[in-house]
């Protein structure tokens, strides 16, 4: 036995594991293929059943019946088994050859076993679905519209025209999702649920109405349920399953029904793929329509043109308001109605502020109680019973929804403005920009971009209202500004950090417990005459005192302690003749208006204010002097437009020196400062408004305009022969016009200009909107054909467009010897209107019939077509960039008529009118009006 040794291990687990998978109920590897083979066999038995029902029911719903909800939900089960199927089969191949010993035996025993299971299981599952797949009945006769009724209050006010119109536009074939949105409170969920009610027995097509809630926390599993509810799916199976697998349950439950799709308080896109929603068509006539307070919601679902719920008209809002007082209060007393009126006014229309408040006064019988509501909603809203609980937090979700902190801030600055308010949108950002939440270091024109951007996103958000046909102002409505006003006090905590009391007819400065709270001040349009005090408000960072009119005085030391102050408004202080030096001690301004102020010079302590960088001095009628101003090496933007003083060659040099300015507004009266100021390249740069008056010097008979990319107005009063372009010298050394000279002017004036005999200098201004020429005895035409002909055929001239793309209103008076205003007719995609007066001589329009329209492609045509039919021009092919002509608008898709006005003051120049054809006289004859002035 030597050299012999034994050992003994033990493999009772071994033996015991590989046993288990040969032998016992888990057998599963010895029975693989077998098992294969049998799921296989039930598949195909399955599939073919599925397809046998299918046909039947098919064949039944094209005779009008319609499928039974549990053969549809045996449907969708076996369209998910067939898919869970194919994933098994996928991997059959790799489970097999991870077999060894003869296939007895696997490379990855727990992958193995687990795929066994599941293929076991799949086999129960295909055959207990083919044995429920035994119908007798697969479908019943079609019911109705399948509406459950939304509760509605008794009165619905004000919405009846518009509810006929957005029923309309949803009936409409060519809509497939209809958007509608609103500010909150304004009565979206009920007009929807109008909508829905509209549904019940209206119309035969429709299989099914499905009203879903989406709120803030937009969860598709949720929507899913819900609609899986409506729709009978909801159950423990149901809930088994992924949300993909809920999708497809839902597409197939919903592909072959007519279904009207509700979606009620939506904030962000719903995606319908997602959820399992067929796509609405023209051809499935399904509709999707949704409520938002997000005009961005609206276009991220697709929904170009989408309606607005807006406020009620002043008749409706005051009629809801009496529903909701009741006629016994509003018989109470005499006075009462004409106090409910004035306190329904303060709503503005919005139906959740008129519910509240109206039901709050039903109980209110003495006049006493209806004076005290005015007084509380006059000055201090917030503290109206209902205001906090019921009303400002409705509102308050679309501030919560702003997304950053910046566009919160900007919001909540427009609060700083009285009821009704109009607040320039250019002057709003140059206070966002001063205050710091408008960061301006990448230079001005990205600024602005940034704070359009905001007022866009605010405006969207239904939190700012638009104001005025070129939408340059916005207001806020005033139950959204006790809003804003509300969060600014921290929920009411601290009613002393903003401080608005604007129109209230203060005479001084309010009291303030807490001064070194106050953040913003605003007494915009009261009675005060003295401003005195010294308050410490260090934290202080807007004082806004604008159109006190009574306003003489304020005192050295007020100013003392507002180390803080960035943004001081004195504009519109007719009384106020000067400033005290101790405005010296506000080390941090940087914004300071004090336009249309009788202001006789500024104070030495101006100088002082090295931050400043925004100095509106404009229509200051008695403002002497500004000589000094080159110490505020800050600025930026200077308004000179319309002050007193005249500008000479010193303040010529002391604007040179202002390194960092970029926006200066500016009259011009004398030919030397003109040359010296337009021969300066950088402050030509800089102007944004000119007026150009009274040149009176002899050797001013031609006027020549430098290239001003950043001028926007222009004003021109003077004697000249002849306005002129200076050209410029490009990098290959040749003088030629290759850019537009004048890329943002918009407004152009021209008056008293005897001398001038046309204006094709215009052909360079492409973005103008605003033309009136007027009083200007030598004036024949405004481009004259001869010098826009020189113009193309100068070597290089590749930027002359057709006048007047964007032109929207042009005004000619009292130019006697005006006969053209363009030899041939012009499109003129945006005009609004044409007023002529006093020019007899101009006996045609540069109109035709397919003028005016507006068009889906709003292209900068070039040079037209007929231009180039003149034998004298002779230009390369090459030489001048072509495009289609632009008075062909046969082939624009979509063109359609615009409305437009044409005035005319007398009536004989209407009668010995000439049109280009009788096309021509047909289209506009009915758009000129007679008046009897402008």
């Amino acid at each position: 036995m030597g050299g012999c040794f034994s050992f003994q291990i033990s493999c009772d687990p071994v033996l015991n594991r590989v046993g288990s998978c040969f032998c016992g109920r888990g057998n599963y590897i010895c029975n693989f293929k077998k098992n294969l083979v049998a799921l296989h066999k039930a598949m195909e038995d399955l599939t073919a059943t599925r397809d046998d029902v299918e046909r039947r029911v098919q064949r039944e719903e094209e005779i009008g019946l319609q499928r039974l909800q549990r053969v549809q939900v045996w449907l969708t089960r076996v369209d998910t088994i067939v898919n869970h199927f194919n994933i098994i089969n996928n991997t059959r191949t790799i489970e097999l050859e991870r077999f060894c010993f003869c296939g007895v035996y696997s490379k990855n025993l727990k992958s193995s076993i687990g795929y066994r299971k599941r293929v076991l299981s799949m086999l129960k599952r295909v055959s207990t679905l083919k044995s429920d797949g035994d119908f007798e009945v697969v479908t019943e006769p079609a019911t109705r519209a399948v509406v459950e009724e939304r509760p509605l209050q008794p009165t619905i006010v004000g919405q009846e025209t518009m509810l006929e119109r957005a029923w309309n536009r949803l009936m409409d074939d060519g809509t497939g999702i209809m958007g509608l949105y609103g500010m909150g409170g304004v009565g979206k969920t009920t007009f929807l649920a109008q909508i829905n009610n509209k549904f019940r027995g209206a119309n035969d097509w429709v299989d099914i109405v499905i009203w879903v809630v989406v709120s803030s926390d937009l969860r598709v599993e949720k929507i899913q349920d819900e609609i899986a509810e409506k729709l009978g799916l909801n159950g423990e199976e149901w809930r088994q399953n992924t949300k993909s697998q809920k999708a497809m349950i839902l597409y197939t439950s919903l592909r072959n029904k007519r279904f009207i799709l509700l979606l009620d308080d939506v904030w962000g896109k719903v995606d319908l793929n997602e959820i399992g929603v067929p796509f609405p068509t023209r051809e499935n006539k399904c509709k999707v329509a949704f409520t938002t307070r997000s005009q961005d919601v609206c276009g991220r679902m697709g929904v170009d043109d989408p309606m607005e719920i807006k406020c009620l008209e002043p008749n409706d809002a005051l009629y809801l308001f009496q529903y909701k007082v009741g006629k016994l209060t509003l018989e109470s007393h005499l006075d009462i109605p004409e106090l409910a009126r004035i306190v329904a006014e303060k709503c503005r229309g919005l139906p959740l502020a008129l519910n509240v408040i109206g039901e709050t006064m039903a109980c209110k019988k003495t006049v006493q109680e209806w004076k005290h509501a005015i007084d509380v909603l006059s000055s201090s809203a917030t503290d109206f019973s209902g205001m906090v609980d019921e009303i400002l937090p409705i509102l308050k979700y679309s501030y919560d929804n702003l997304s950053g902190e910046q566009v919160k801030s900007c919001f909540r600055y427009c609060s700083l403005f009285p009821e009704d308010y109009l607040i320039s949108k250019e002057k709003l950002i140059d206070y966002w920009i001063c205050e710091g939440f408008i960061e301006e270091t990448e230079g001005r024109e990205k600024a602005y971009n940034q704070g359009y951007a905001v007022i866009g996103t605010l405006v969207r958000a239904c939190l700012l209202l638009e104001e005025g046909s070129n939408k340059l102002k916005v207001k806020m409505h005033d139950v959204v500004r006790e809003m804003a006003l509300w969060i600014s006090s921290d929920l009411g905590k601290y009613k002393e950090r903003c401080i608005v009391q604007g129109c209230v007819g203060l005479r001084e400065i309010p009291k303030v417990k807490e001064w070194n709270s106050v953040r913003k001040m605003s007494l915009i349009q009261n009675d005060m005459e003295l401003i005195s005090g010294s308050p410490k408000c260090p934290g202080l960072t807007t004082l806004l005192l604008q159109g006190n009119k009574k306003l003489v005085n304020i005192s050295g030391e007020f100013f003392s302690f507002m180390s803080g102050l960035l943004v001081l408004d004195l504009s519109s202080n007719r009384g106020l003749t000067g400033l005290p030096e101790q405005i010296s001690e506000l080390v941090s301004l940087r914004y300071l208006d004090l336009s249309n102020t009788n202001i006789v010079k500024l104070p030495g302590g101006l100088q002082e204010l090295k931050k400043l960088i925004h100095l509106n001095l404009e229509f200051t009628w008695k403002l002497e002097s500004i000589s000094g101003i080159s110490n505020l090496w800050s600025l930026k933007t200077l308004g000179l437009l319309h002050s007193k003083m005249s500008i000479d060659l010193s303040l010529v040099e002391e604007l040179e020196r202002l390194e960092h300015l970029e926006v200066v507004t500016i009259d011009i009266s004398s030919s030397v400062v003109a040359e010296k100021l337009l021969c300066s390249n950088r402050l030509v740069q800089c102007f944004k408004e000119v007026d150009i008056k009274k040149l009176q010097e002899e050797s001013v008979r031609a006027l020549t305009l430098p290239t001003m990319v950043n001028l926007q107005r222009l004003n021109i009063e003077c004697g000249m022969r002849d306005i002129k372009i200076e050209k410029i010298t490009s990098s290959f050394g040749n003088k030629s016009p290759t850019a537009p000279y004048f890329s943002n002017l918009s407004s152009v004036f021209i008056r008293h200009c005897n001398d001038l005999k046309d204006l094709t200098w215009l052909l360079f201004a492409p973005n103008l909107t605003f033309l009136e020429v007027g009083f200007s005895k030598q004036l024949e035409e405004i481009i004259s054909e001869e010098k826009a002909v020189s113009c193309v055929t100068e070597e290089g001239a590749t930027c002359i467009t057709v006048p007047f793309p964007k032109l929207k209103n042009l005004t000619l008076s009292n130019l006697p010897m005006l006969k053209s205003i363009y030899w041939s007719p012009l499109p003129f995609p945006c005009l609004k209107k044409i007023s002529v007066s006093g020019c007899p001589k101009l006996r045609k329009l540069p109109l035709d019939s397919n003028s005016v329209v507006m068009v889906e492609h709003r292209d900068i045509h070039w040079i037209p077509l007929s231009l180039y039919s003149h034998r004298k021009i002779n230009v390369q092919p090459n030489a001048i960039r072509l495009q289609r002509n632009p008075l062909d608008f046969t082939s624009t898709s979509g063109a359609v008529p615009k409305e437009i006005v044409i005035n005319y003051k007398d009536k004989e120049w209407m009668e010995g009118f000439e049109w280009e054809d009788e096309a021509t006289r047909l289209r506009f004859l009915p758009s000129c009006m007679l008046l009897g002035i402008f």
